[in-house]
């Protein structure tokens, strides 16, 4: 199967004769085909439904395992890549699962890459990383990309508590893919090339095998990316296929209710009897603040808080800002 991926950017036409796939494409944008056959692939620009160049090659020429480039014009490059057995996938949720075991289970968090260190809502996350590590003490997990990302791992790394991640090339509303992180160390974090692998990591990482494991996930504001994930879990949870042998406590943060149109259609799902009534309730927490957060998971594992809210330990710990 041919797949493509593409910005729109001018129009690009592929045609493969043998396989009776044709579609149009871009040109000049970053455009990702893989095709696990050796078929003759053709490639041909046009405008205005006039065709000007070709470009023609056999599969049966490339060098398995690599992924290689053509250069198309002025500089532009479409880049091709095979995922030659599902073995490659494996390798990297093993890979993912040695992290784990390396770093520990603890605190998952979901949430934009795109809300910056300007956002209210990044704020609220830096300080929701930072108090929930003192509390738990334990391992903070993202998807070790920027926004809320971002902010909940500086959050967990001024608390002086660990940090790991599984990261993706590319986040939504980033033009470049890149395969490391800024500040990360990078024994740290581990870049997949397989989304399917990032969520294994995501889902194993807030397992719970015994008691001492003090795990969560927390879902932050977020976009389709976080949606695709908080759904996934819910549903796992939902259906007691996480994997975990004692519950995990899931957090959705309503941060100046961003959720709550969402929350609004899910109840108006029971209505229409997609779910039954309470069902959804009783899988999550819906916190509107880091306080209503703090208290829950304090509150689920039975441990101390301030009268502020905030944990009663480990703040001395917590240093400045993480640039």
């Amino acid at each position: 199967m041919n797949q493509i991926m593409q910005k729109p950017h001018s129009l690009l036409h592929l045609d493969n004769p043998k396989g009776g796939f044709s579609m149009a494409a871009s040109l000049g944008s970053h455009i990702l085909l893989r095709n696990s056959h050796q078929r003759t692939v053709r490639f041909a620009p046009f405008n205005g439904g006039e065709r000007r160049q070709t470009l023609s090659f056999k599969f049966s020429e490339l060098k398995p395992h690599n992924p290689w480039r053509i250069l198309v014009c002025k500089g532009e490059f479409v880049e091709f890549e095979e995922r030659t057995s599902p073995n490659e996938v494996r390798k990297e949720i093993e890979q993912c699962y040695e992290l784990i075991n390396k770093l520990g289970r603890g605190v998952v968090y979901l949430g934009s890459s795109r809300m910056g260190p300007d956002h209210s809502h990044y704020l609220q996350a830096l300080e929701l990383g930072r108090e929930v590590a003192n509390l738990l003490d334990c391992t903070s997990w993202t998807g070790a990309g920027p926004g809320l990302m971002d902010a909940a791992s500086k959050g967990a790394l001024q608390a002086g508590k660990p940090v790991g991640g599984f990261k993706i090339g590319r986040e939504a509303g980033q033009q470049t893919a890149l395969s490391f992180h800024p500040y990360l160390p990078s024994e740290t974090y581990f870049t997949c090339r397989f989304f399917s692998a990032r969520k294994h990591g995501l889902v194993d990482a807030a397992v719970r095998s015994c008691n001492c494991d003090r795990t969560a996930v927390v879902a932050l504001p977020g976009g389709i990316g976080t949606l695709d994930e908080v759904f996934e879990i819910l549903a796992l949870i939902q259906l007691q296929r996480i994997g975990s042998e004692l519950p995990v406590p899931f957090l959705l943060m309503n941060y100046d209710s961003f959720y709550s149109k969402l929350l609004d259609f899910l109840s108006d799902s029971e209505c229409w009897g997609t779910v039954y009534k309470g069902e959804v309730e009783s899988l999550w927490k819906v916190c509107n603040n880091n306080s209503e957060a703090l208290s829950y998971l304090a509150e689920f594992y039975d441990l101390p808080l301030g009268d502020n809210g905030k944990c009663e330990t480990g703040l001395a710990t917590a240093s400045g800002p993480i640039s």
